[in-house]
């Protein structure tokens, strides 16, 4: 999810400015204990409120009633977390009357924020403008990329590089290389994607250097498609770019930094999940007859086989008969506890074993098992390349995509995959964690 970092630091700020303005309007009494230290969970829990109601998510697109109502909906949700938390640390809690003032006061500056915002970029048309150099099947990916995946950029035009086959719109076609700076001019072009699987003989060197001089942003299509996607288009790398890749190449220390990342947080997801084990295991064994627990050969890290442990969602002779095959949405083996705990994640609460094992990481990508990896890795290039990092409890392609049940889908997912892989971070695995936490709510992607 690409995220608008600006509303966050407006909506930090004006919950801050939220609380000191009740403070003043209700008298100096209302807040003669108010600390600092207080500050931090109010402000803290509100951005995360309004992140889980997507009001930060720059790729999708809604009308400003219905961001409106998401606004609504995320200061009722920052209520009851925040009463829960206070329930829970009483001695962090802001005074009641200014805590609900406080509220009240951030929703209508939020509101107001947020639409001010929206109208202005809509109006003054804050977009970059684009032009992609080619019209074949890659500058056709780069339109779709546009067209799904951003809001800041608008496509103006293709340039036509050869006499090949048309794969855009003819009428979206501007001219040909010989009057690319006439379109820069023309159009007001702030950026150019260059979509040419072939360039030799045909690349306008010239006109392109004479555009970068003159401030035009210019980016290869590969380049372009992961940032406006988060994923990558394998489609076009080779291994070449894994050999000069240097973001590919993961460090002795940054591995161990998510190591003891995975113990801490396994260790804090057990003990809040540890409660329902009893309660999850009661209902799988009531719900069909068979074992509590579910295990099955995986592959991991370096292509290592291992076992992973889930709670039952399916019959216990779910594949006898057909062998392996995938899951179907609306698949006649899951259980009726078992749709449940798909949908809301709750079946993987035992791979938090998995993972203080050091089998699993808390983010990664999806462990497959060794029958399907044996066929993908024959039709799909690169596949076996996610292994180079270990199998997540969850992951982008998890929280991006939905449950795969075929190539195709296996092909989507690596591309999720391979771009978790280059952009490897603390922060990037915190996102995912907060987006799964999200997924976990609404029941998304599950089969």
């Amino acid at each position: 999810m690409k995220t608008n970092f600006w509303f966050i630091i407006g909506d930090i700020l004006l919950s801050l400015f939220a609380v000191f303005l009740s403070f003043n309007i209700l008298g100096s009494e209302m807040g003669r204990d108010l600390e600092y230290i207080q500050l931090v969970p109010f402000v803290g829990i509100i951005c995360l409120a309004s992140f889980m109601f997507e009001l930060y998510n720059m790729e999708r697109y809604k009308p400003i009633r219905f961001h409106l109502f998401d606004v609504g909906m995320s200061i009722l949700l920052s209520f009851l977390l925040l009463s829960t938390f206070y329930y829970l640390f009483p001695y962090l809690m802001i005074k009641q009357d200014l805590f609900i003032s406080s509220l009240a006061m951030f929703g209508l500056l939020q509101a107001g924020f947020h639409c001010a915002y929206l109208t202005a970029t809509k109006s003054l048309r804050l977009t970059r403008r684009v032009l992609v150099l080619g019209t074949g099947a890659l500058a056709l990916k780069v339109s779709e990329a546009i067209s799904e995946s951003d809001r800041t950029h608008k496509l103006v035009g293709f340039i036509k590089m050869s006499d090949k086959t048309t794969k855009v719109a003819e009428d979206m076609v501007l001219g040909t290389s010989k009057e690319i700076m006439n379109v820069v001019d023309r159009e007001k072009i702030q950026r150019i994607v260059v979509a040419i699987t072939e360039r030799r003989g045909i690349f306008p060197v010239q006109e392109i250097l004479k555009c970068k001089f003159n401030g035009v942003n210019i980016t290869e299509a590969p380049n372009f498609y992961e940032e406006m996607t988060g994923k990558l288009l394998i489609e076009n790398i080779n291994p070449s770019w894994f050999i000069f890749c240097h973001s590919m190449q993961l460090s002795e220390l940054r591995l161990m930094i998510k190591r003891i990342t995975d113990i801490f947080v396994s260790i804090i997801a057990a003990a809040v999940f540890l409660p329902l084990v009893p309660f999850i295991a009661l209902a799988v064994k009531l719900d069909s007859k068979g074992d509590i627990f579910f295990r099955q050969k995986r592959v991991g890290n370096y292509g290592r086989v291992f076992t992973l442990y889930k709670f039952r969602t399916m019959r216990q002779d779910a594949e006898k008969g057909t062998g392996a095959v995938w899951a179907k949405e609306g698949d006649s083996r899951v259980t009726r506890i078992g749709r449940f705990l798909r949908k809301s994640r709750l079946d993987e609460i035992p791979q938090i074993y998995n993972i203080l094992k050091g089998e699993m990481s808390i983010i990664g990508p999806r462990p497959e098992r060794p029958e399907f990896i044996e066929g993908l890795s024959k039709v799909i290039s690169f596949y076996t390349e996610r292994h180079s990092v270990k199998p997540g409890l969850t992951g982008w392609a998890q929280v991006r995509y939905p449950y795969g049940a075929s190539v195709e889908d296996a092909i989507e997912k690596l591309r999720y995959d391979l771009y978790y892989i280059k952009n490897l971070s603390i922060m990037f695995d915190l996102g995912i964690i907060l987006e799964t936490i999200k997924v976990m709510l609404f029941g998304k992607g599950a089969r």
